[in-house]
């Protein structure tokens, strides 16, 4: 089991490479709002774990096992933004910040029977894909 602050550190670089197809620590650290060396501690641990490549001043890049596990954190977000949007009727402003929250609570059980509840959706209420 990771802790919430290295779920968000692999989300956090998951988002980046879709978003821009690469990995840069600058934009990592603006991306979770922490430094650089913060940024730099946590990559040489998720390397040493075999979640990402990191080399100092190169891009960060997953390993499979990384990629894995950053797409199931991210379809846990997604599907669980997707619920309070559509089910429970919050706001839009509002439905990141409390799947942030609730994200790192929800068990792998509970996120197959909200998949199925959700008719497993394609896509979250940004109209991101749902890996």
């Amino acid at each position: 089991m990771f802790t919430a602050n290295r779920e968000d550190y692999l989300r956090g670089l998951y988002i980046l490479e879709e978003e821009k197809g690469e990995i840069k620590s600058i934009d990592l650290a603006k991306y979770l709002n922490v430094s650089k060396p913060s940024v730099s501690e946590m990559a040489r641990e998720l390397n040493k774990e075999g979640l990402i490549s990191y080399k100092k001043y190169s891009k960060l890049k997953f390993t499979p096992k990384g990629k894995k596990i950053a797409q199931k954190l991210t379809s846990k977000h997604r599907l669980i933004e997707l619920f309070l949007k559509n089910i429970l009727k919050i706001q839009s402003k509002k439905i990141h910040g409390e799947a942030h929250r609730l994200e790192h609570a929800f068990s792998d059980e509970s996120m197959e029977k909200l998949k199925k509840l959700l008719h497993n959706p394609k896509m979250d209420p940004h109209g991101k894909p749902i890996p």
